[in-house]
């Protein structure tokens, strides 16, 4: 380590929210460093890049060598890569973050653990386990794989037995794991950032509107004071029990005015990119405050914000640029059906004004 403040940030993986924490970074004097399977990987028009596979040890102990802290932008780099590394660099979030959060089952082992309320389910190796799931639980329910699913995907929907064998030739029939459906009036999340010495700073609530598994839109705050008391309890029940440092997000259904936990990231996530317009401090730079041993930002809301993603092709800028309010972020990357291209988030004094402007916006946008 160069000083008692890490300067260098390495970050495994240079998805979108790398190249925005290398966004973040340089007003705060940091530099990354990045590790990534593809140099055209939006954080290396920011910053330099090792490329390669996120698991090759030589690598990894490289960004190592060039940085004073680690972090990562996906969850799903397995934690045995990493945990040879932490002999000799901090890594935050530390590994029992990421374990947990990798393995569905475990996930809400830890949450049930921790008192948070979840959706019954099952573990499932075979057909007979999900017999037996479908039988306690009841149809419809969601089969999902228990690692490596994300936007929707590893899941699939049984509305009747007649789905199983469909479900199993498409997953597998091992280490999957079986929801109850669950009809819920909103989904939320709560954002928020804990330092090394243990300070935490919540994000205001957000409501979010997804669509096939994928985040379309997000208001924030959403204004319900029980709800968002509720949300935060579990974050600091979670992020005290993992000692976590750096920033967390946990998603929940409504259901009957209940917070269901549905899953975490432990990381800066989708729903939090209102932050970077919306509030005094983003979560992106709350995430480097974090682990490099920084005090938190204010984590104030500085008005009524909406956010909204590009998804399959990139909306015409101009007209977007019209709309009084509107911030544009282009991450850079190749359209494709279904992938995240980038977002945009309107601010507002009113939340009519808000939502005034949001209808506007979502005229020039296609989900492709």
């Amino acid at each position: 380590m160069t000083g008692a403040i890490p300067s260098r940030v390495g970050i495994v993986g240079a998805g979108q929210l790398g190249r925005m924490l290398a966004l973040a970074a340089a007003p705060l004097g940091l530099r990354c460093l990045f590790l990534d399977r593809s140099a055209a990987a939006p954080g290396a028009q920011l910053a330099p890049i090792l490329v390669g596979e996120l698991t090759d040890p030589a690598l990894l102990a490289e960004l190592a060598k060039r940085s004073d802290v680690l972090t990562f932008d996906w969850e799903n780099i397995p934690a045995s890569a990493l945990a040879p590394l932490a002999r000799t660099i901090p890594i935050r979030p530390g590994p029992a973050a990421l374990e947990a959060s990798q393995d569905r089952l475990a996930e809400k082992a830890l949450f049930t653990r921790l008192r948070i309320p979840v959706t019954p389910h099952a573990a499932v190796d075979g057909r007979a386990d999900l017999e037996r799931a479908a039988r306690r639980l009841g149809l419809p329910g969601l089969l999902k794989t228990r690692r490596l699913g994300y936007d929707g995907k590893g899941q699939v929907l049984l509305r009747d037995r007649t789905d199983f064998e469909r479900a199993l030739e498409m997953l597998g029939e091992r280490d999957l794991i079986y929801e109850k459906h669950q009809r819920f009036s909103l989904e939320v999340s709560i954002v928020g950032a804990r330092g090394i010495g243990g300070e935490i700073a919540p994000y205001p609530l957000s409501a979010n509107t997804h669509r096939d598994g994928i985040l379309r839109y997000g208001i924030a705050p959403y204004h319900d004071e029980a709800l968002e008391r509720l949300a935060v309890s579990y974050l600091r029940r979670v992020m005290r029990s993992l000692d976590y440092v750096g920033v967390l997000a946990i998603e929940f259904f409504v259901v009957n005015g209940r917070l269901l936990a549905n899953e975490m990231a432990p990381r800066v996530h989708n729903s939090g990119h209102w932050t970077i317009d919306g509030c005094v401090t983003s979560q992106f730079e709350n995430h480097l405050r974090a682990i490099c041993g920084l005090p938190l930002g204010s984590t104030r809301a500085l008005g009524h914000t909406a956010m909204i993603n590009f998804l399959g092709s990139m909306p015409d800028r101009e007209a977007l640029l019209r709309i009084e309010g509107l911030a544009y972020h282009d991450y850079g990357k190749e359209p494709r059906p279904g992938r995240k291209l980038g977002h945009c988030t309107i601010v507002g004094a009113r939340a009519k004004d808000r939502d005034a402007a949001m209808q506007n916006a979502l005229k020039s946008i296609r989900w492709t």
